[in-house]
């Protein structure tokens, strides 16, 4: 029998009661929540509680009485619609609810056609935005900023990879992928989401297949998003599973603390979650908040604790309030009007036309979105996008019974140790340095914070490709006596395994045809495709690899160098001249005639033995000049500035002396390069063809980087390839890394590495990208190389020099003029500085003593005239020119005129 007709009767009584509710000054408001749930019954003590606050003080309402009905959905969808249809067919002017992220979506479509707000403080799916539903508000911090934290708690502990479990809904669907979104943006991620039915529920098997499947896998640590009953049972059946012992971090959502802080918890139940981090709305303290905690058990008689949803519902009712006080403070009447837009389907069984459009819906709406209030939970504040201002959480950690709280998250700040409302006087500082945390106590009862990761325990090895070479099998080769693998690359893996604390599980696996050397890129790229899990070789680290895999730390260094053939130079008559280029022999030969003729000028008057016939004075000048070389001179200099001039050339004689036996030492030693090629740059604007070894990433970058045609480059496949080719000159030079050229040179002695390594890099292990095991392989590298085993390592296989130092080219050891002109230089300027005080004193004597020249001069006496005296004058022997001096003082001389006889 169909009790449909019963719908319009109620709906005529509902009516004709609203109107009694209004001439009584009556204002209704609704709640549609599951009163079964924890938050539920909590949410509903703390309503009815803030109603009676309300009522209680006339000041608020004016007398008017706040009435709230109570709708039930008992975890059903349909009876949340029913209730917001019941509600806004009675003169409803807000709504608080509904409990459920995915209702609210439903109901905010009524809310926003019939003006009705509606205010949700569990519905925080940070989805459900303003723009789509204008009349939906969420007046506790929406699950952005909680999955935000814990996404800062993963970074700060270091983890690359984690696992979410939650249920699966729109409100916990959206949380996993904000998460999964933010931890890209720091090179991590979600490796695997296992998804659980909506309560109420929830199967057990399910739950177990998706643990069972969670603990073969790599990553340890795993977010658990869902509601109460489900959350319990995880944790319930992961304990079972092992799996809440040592290595694994689990991170609940703050559904873990608000059920922990409202019930007591079985012992079994809580021995399932010991370790567990946890998140809880952080609500400062206050003189109010803790009058409402002593109110609490007389207001639940005991049956139910105090969590912050209770805290914030009492909240939302004192809005709701405070926005009708405003509302009515501006003259403004609650009053509700039909919805023209249903009466279309007027006289049909279900009589939609009841429903109505409250007038002053946007008003109060105004008045919700700007409240500034302070209530239970501190103050309260919405900004321009309806979300609560300055949102926090406390950070707990489970222990025994109850929590341990080990910081804060605001996103003012991220994570401190300080509460949030001490932070917001100071400048924000979100930098990793300020991010803290006090000790936890993990899984398992350890305070050393789990890796975050395992092998996966499903009987496979690391697959670890290993280059199959056919040259340079000192680094990586098939032993085909014992069917094993090693070499440098391979030892220096092996130890590095050893010192990570944990069994890492592998096989080697050649790549490579064998007959030649593979390509090493192709190799890295395999990781990718999940051929291999991990490369171990001689491969380099340049910049295309690491954009596809992660590296470790370099195990040795490398870099591309050229290397070119030599030839032994053969001594000759000639030899002694190769020190100092033509123009430096010139140039030194000129300065010491020079210097010779310079003291001569300067000694000539005072020094006898710089006078005399005019054969003597050029052999002296000779001899004086050249003994110099050997500071073998017999002269005696009188003058000062002679002395200095002298001084200052055997300084210069010391330094080309030196240079010149330090020089000629070497080129009779050295080997001599048999090309014109010194280094990269004069082998790039050659045309000479250039030797590379094959499967190595030097021909890519001289094609690439370098821009030389690939009509110039050789491949070359072994050490004895290389020789042939630079002995017959099939190639000018070749081009390598630094480590394979290190063992060439070692057994062939006829060629030598021209100019600097023109790239730096390394060597390195590759995996793939935030893999966890290449940080631990780094820090293990570096430990081999700090206590010297990586040193044994290289001493074992890479030092076999029989050739002895690498000669160096005798271009190189001769001397030219640019590596002393500074000296000649100051020398030049030296004697010329001399000869200049000299001539001027030399013209103050001869002013002195011939005045009666300089008076001729003005007579028009001839001007070379007056020079040749003045020339005269300098030839003089000093001591002559003092006595006629004195003789003409007396009358008896003429200082000017004769000569010496």
């Amino acid at each position: 029998m169909s009790l449909t007709w019963l719908y319009p009767v109620s709906i005529l009584f509902l009516a004709g009661f609203s109107e009694e509710i209004q001439q009584s000054g009556v204002i209704n408001i609704g709640s549609i929540l599951s009163f079964g749930t924890i938050n539920g019954r909590v949410a509903k003590i703390a309503m009815t509680a803030a109603v009676e606050d309300v009522n209680s003080d006339s000041s608020v309402l004016g007398g008017r009485k706040l009435v709230l009905s109570m709708h039930d959905s008992n975890y059903s969808g349909f009876l949340d619609i029913m209730g917001a249809l019941q509600y806004m067919e009675t003169d409803t002017v807000a709504i608080i609810g509904p409990q459920t992220s995915v209702m609210a979506h439903v109901i905010a479509h009524f809310a926003n056609e019939l003006h009705v707000p509606l205010l949700s403080f569990t519905a925080l799916d940070p989805s459900i935005t303003p723009f789509q539903y204008p009349y939906f508000i969420q007046t506790a911090p929406t699950d952005l900023y909680q999955i935000a934290a814990i996404a800062d708690m993963i970074s700060y502990f270091g983890y690359r990879e984690v696992i979410a479990i939650f249920t699966d809904d729109d409100k916990n669907r959206n949380g996993i992928t904000i998460l999964g979104d933010i931890l890209a943006e720091r090179r991590a991620k979600i490796s695997y989401k296992a998804t659980i039915p909506p309560e109420p529920a929830p199967i057990r098997d399910h739950v177990m297949e998706e643990l069972l499947n969670i603990r073969m896998m790599e990553p340890r640590v795993i977010v658990v998003n869902t509601y109460t009953k489900t959350g319990f049972m995880v944790f319930d059946i992961a304990q079972n599973l092992g799996m809440m012992d040592k290595g694994y971090v689990w991170i609940a959502t703050n559904w873990l603390s608000a059920a922990m802080d409202a019930t007591q918890i079985l012992p079994d139940t809580a021995n399932s979650i010991q370790g567990v981090l946890t998140l809880r709305l952080h609500i400062p303290d206050s003189k109010r908040k803790r009058a409402f905690a002593s109110r609490w058990n007389k207001l639940s008689n005991g049956s139910i604790g105090l969590n912050t949803y209770g805290l914030y519902a009492y909240d939302t009712v004192w809005i709701i309030a405070n926005a009708v006080k405003l509302f009515l403070a501006h003259g403004s009447t609650i009053s509700f009007s039909n919805y023209s837009s249903l009466n279309v389907l007027g006289g049909r069984v279900l009589n939609l036309s009841a429903l109505s459009i409250f007038d002053g819906g946007q008003m109060l709406l105004s008045n919700i979105v700007q409240t500034n209030m302070r209530g239970l939970t501190g103050p309260i504040e919405f900004n321009p996008d309806r979300s609560m201002k300055r949102p926090a959480y406390d950070i707990l950690n489970v222990i025994g019974n109850g929590f341990r709280q080990i910081g804060y998250w605001s996103n003012y700040s991220g994570l401190s140790v300080d509460p949030p409302e001490t932070l917001y006087s100071r400048q924000a500082n979100r930098s990793s340095s300020n991010q803290k945390l006090y000790g936890v106590l993990w899984p398992g009862k350890t305070e050393v914070k789990p890796r975050g990761w395992v092998f996966p325990n499903n009987g496979k090895r690391l697959r670890i490709g290993v280059p199959n070479r056919v040259s340079y099998k000192d680094f990586v080769s098939l032993d085909n006596h014992t069917g094993l693998i090693h070499g440098y690359c391979i030892d220096v893996f092996l130890a590095a395994i050893k010192l990570l604390p944990y069994a890492v599980p592998h096989e080697f696996i050649l790549f490579g045809d064998g007959l030649k050397n593979p390509s090493y890129t192709e190799l890295v790229r395999m990781i990718t495709s999940n051929v291999f899990d991990a490369a171990v070789g001689d491969i380099a680290i340049v910049a295309n690899r690491t954009k596809i895999v992660d590296f470790t730390q370099p195990y040795i260094e490398s870099g591309l160098v050229v290397v070119v053939p030599v030839r032994k130079l053969h001594s000759s008559a000639w030899a002694f001249l190769r020190p100092f280029t033509p123009s430096m022999w010139g140039v030194t030969a000129a300065f010491f005639l020079l210097v010779g003729v310079v003291v001569w000028i300067l000694e000539h008057r005072v020094n006898n033995e710089f006078r005399g016939p005019l054969k003597k004075q050029l052999v002296t000048l000779l001899w004086f000049s050249f003994s110099t070389m050997f500071f073998a001179q017999r002269e005696n200099t009188m003058s000062t500035l002679g002395r200095i001039v002298l001084i200052i050339w055997l300084f210069v004689v010391l330094i080309i002396n030196s240079s010149y036996t330090a020089s000629l030492t070497s080129i009779l030693t050295v080997q001599q390069l048999s090309s014109s090629i010194n280094g990269i740059e004069s082998l790039i604007t050659s045309n000479d063809p250039i030797g590379f070894q094959v499967g190595s990433f030097a021909e890519n970058y001289l094609r690439e980087e370098l821009d030389i045609a690939k009509s110039r480059l050789v491949p070359l496949g072994s050490p004895e390839a290389y020789a042939d080719a630079l002995e017959r000159r099939i190639v000018a030079a070749v081009v390598d890394e630094q480590p394979y050229i290190d063992l060439f040179l070692s057994k062939y002695c006829k060629f030598r590495v021209v100019g600097q390594p023109f790239t730096r890099s390394g060597w390195g292990f590759a995996f793939p990208r935030d893999s966890p095991l290449a940080i631990d392989m780094s820090t293990a590298i570096l430990s081999l190389s700090e206590n010297g085993e990586l040193q044994k390592i290289d001493d074992k296989w890479l030092n076999k020099s029989m050739c002895g130092p690498q000669p160096q080219s005798s271009q190189s050891d001769q001397l030219n003029l640019e590596s002393f002109w500074g000296l000649f230089l100051v020398c030049g300027v030296a004697f010329l500085i001399a000869l200049l005080v000299y001539f001027w004193l030399m013209f103050c004597k001869f002013k002195q003593h011939c005045p009666e020249t300089s008076e001729s001069s003005r007579f028009g006496s001839s001007y070379s005239a007056h020079f040749q005296r003045f020339l005269s004058f300098v030839d003089q022997k000093e001591e002559i020119t003092s006595n006629r001096l004195k003789r003409k003082r007396t009358g008896n001389s003429t200082v000017c005129q004769g000569k010496e006889t």
